[in-house]
């Protein structure tokens, strides 16, 4: 999980995810695995067993988030702390510093 407004740095996802063979699924692909769209993926309550749920750091340091809730439009609104405990998110610094 990051921000809206943040990139994914390829080197980081590929150090958090543990391998150097991985890819970006495509919005098919994503919908095919997950049953929701790109933008309303709700973090919790649907990954099958073994998912790896990975949170920019960089999101604990606000004070609510907003997290797809299924639907495109609508979101959950939940504290970074309860986000990593209902998704079982492990936090890793994922994204692209500005310059």
């Amino acid at each position: 999980m990051v921000g809206a407004d943040q990139h994914i740095k390829s080197g980081k996802r590929k150090k958090a995810a543990g391998s150097r063979n991985i890819k970006m699924a495509s919005p098919e692909t994503v919908l095919e695995v997950t049953g929701y769209r790109i933008g309303s993926i709700p973090p919790f309550c649907w990954q099958p067993e073994g998912f790896r749920t990975i949170i920019d750091a960089s999101l604990l340091e606000q004070t609510v988030l907003g997290v797809g809730a299924g639907e495109w439009g609508n979101e959950i609104l939940i504290t970074p702390k309860r986000l990593v405990k209902a998704a079982k998110a492990v936090p890793f610094d994922l994204v692209q510093t500005s310059a």
